[in-house]
This record gives structure tokens, C-alpha cells and sequence, in this order.
């Protein structure tokens, strides 16, 4: 009974906020962040049933909070040399704290390395706006050097949504070519699917380990569900260093607010 109330107190204050959205333009909605992480619970299971607008937060602290890791966008002859893998473990920022690993080696030049994740409890066909932010720990200068880009400023962190699930498929047009099933653009650019966060670089020239924390607060995204309620959630890197990227993801919070015209 506690929890239904919590759930009706949460969606209460998200339809003030739609109401006040309508005077005051959709800007408005994003500058209420205070007002949103107070009014909502968090969601991280998949079957959370929390109404048409809400928060999900996954802390990878607590273990893999049902993300997926996946990487594409390279030759099929090049399977067993990109050195690929993923793991919850110690962050290199805090040993008492951990997060989920991903590293690569990008031989093809445009690997993209990703985790993906499904939510449900959507209202079903509907177009949601999303704010992403995403946390992890990165240790790559910006204006680094490095063979092909900046290990970097040349790895672009994208964020994206949709109601297929993004799967590594081969490219219809060749067929040796591991590729993306959504459109999420090529490395400094978005897609239909995916926008850019901004690059994993951080500033100076030393390279060590330090958490970062990237959004599209000020770029739209929109994405619509299923017609069962579902919608895949999407975080990766898209790069241009051909070097190895070892990245430890510490949260990744969406904030889903149900599009109004």
C-alpha cells in the first residue's frame, strides 16, 4: 500500500509539471530537474510499472542492473583481435566502489562498444522526451594524441532510445561488415536513434582514471515505445582511435517525459 502511494505522490507532481510545461514552453520541464528527482522513484527492473512519465536510474555499483554489452562496427574477419570485454569490477577511481567495464581494441578504426538495457511499463506507441545523464570513469586527455584521433577527443559518447532492441547484425550491404541494427550516426555525428553526449575526454595531459559526467540537457531527443509499453535504452562509445578504450560506467539515469504537442 506504501509504494502505491509513493507511485500516485510521483505521478502527481509529473502531471504538475506537464501542466506548468503547457504555459511556460517544454523548457521549463528540463529546468526542474530538483523537482523531478524528488517527485520520482527510481526504476531499475525491467518490469517496474511506475506510469507514463518517469525517472530510471541504474547505479552499477549495485551489479549489471540488467545492462548488456555488445560491440559492432567491424570487420567480421577481425572477430578475434578486437579484444573485447566486459565486467563489473573495482573502479580504478575507488576500489571500494565498482562499475561496468567495457574495453576494446579498436582495429577497424569506427568500433562502437555499448550496453543496452530494456524498459517496459510504457504507455505503449507513445513518443517520450529524454534526458540522458550519463557517469563514468575515463582516464583519456581530451587533446590527447593518438594513431587515427585523440584516445579522447576522437571517442564520442552517444546515448539513445527506441522500441526494437539495437542487436550487432551484418551490414545488408556487406556482408563481412558487423553493423548496428539502429541508425546511430558515425562517430562525431547522431542518428535517428542515438545522440552525441560530448567525447570521454578529460582535461590536461595526464592520464589517469577520473569520473565524468556527460548529457543532452540542452539537445533534444525523442524516442517512441512499442506497442507493448517497451522501449531500449542505449549508452556506448563510437571511436576513432585505433587504439585500446578501457571505460568503467558508473550510472546512467533517462528521465522520460511523455511528449505533448
Amino acid at each position: 500500500m506504501k509504494s502505491m502511494q509513493v507511485k500516485g505522490l510521483a505521478i502527481g507532481m509529473w502531471q504538475q509539471v506537464v501542466n506548468h510545461s503547457k504555459s511556460t514552453g517544454r523548457k521549463a520541464i528540463w529546468g526542474m530537474g530538483t523537482v523531478l528527482t524528488l517527485g520520482m522513484i527510481s526504476c531499475d527492473t525491467t518490469d517496474d510499472n511506475v506510469g507514463p512519465n518517469f525517472i530510471h536510474t541504474s547505479d552499477f555499483n549495485k551489479g549489471n542492473e540488467n545492462w548488456e554489452a555488445g560491440l559492432t562496427d567491424f570487420s567480421t574477419q577481425q572477430d578475434s583481435i578486437m579484444e573485447f570485454s566486459s565486467k563489473i569490477m573495482a573502479l580504478p577511481t575507488d576500489s571500494l566502489k565498482k562499475g561496468f567495464m567495457l574495453t576494446s581494441h579498436n582495429r577497424s578504426d569506427d568500433a562502437f562498444m555499448y550496453l543496452k538495457r530494456k524498459l517496459t511499463g510504457l504507455a505503449p506507441n507513445q513518443t517520450y522526451d529524454i534526458t540522458f545523464e550519463v557517469e563514468l570513469a575515463s582516464k583519456y586527455p581530451e587533446n590527447g594524441v593518438g594513431v587515427g584521433g585523440s584516445p579522447g577527443g576522437a571517442v564520442y559518447l552517444k546515448a539513445g532510445a527506441a522500441g526494437v532492441e539495437p542487436q550487432k547484425v551484418k551490414d545488408s550491404t556487406n556482408a563481412q561488415h558487423w553493423t548496428l541494427n539502429w541508425d546511430k550516426g558515425n562517430q562525431s555525428s547522431g542518428g535517428k536513434n542515438a545522440i552525441v553526449l560530448g567525447t570521454v575526454g578529460i582535461e590536461g595531459e595526464t592520464y589517469k582514471y577520473q569520473i565524468i559526467k556527460r548529457t543532452n540537457q540542452s539537445k533534444a531527443f525523442s524516442a517512441k515505445t512499442n506497442d507493448k509499453g517497451e522501449l531500449w535504452l542505449l549508452v556506448g562509445t563510437d571511436s576513432g582511435f585505433e587504439g585500446i578504450t578501457t571505460l568503467y560506467y558508473t550510472k546512467v539515469k533517462a528521465i522520460l517525459l511523455k511528449a505533448t504537442l
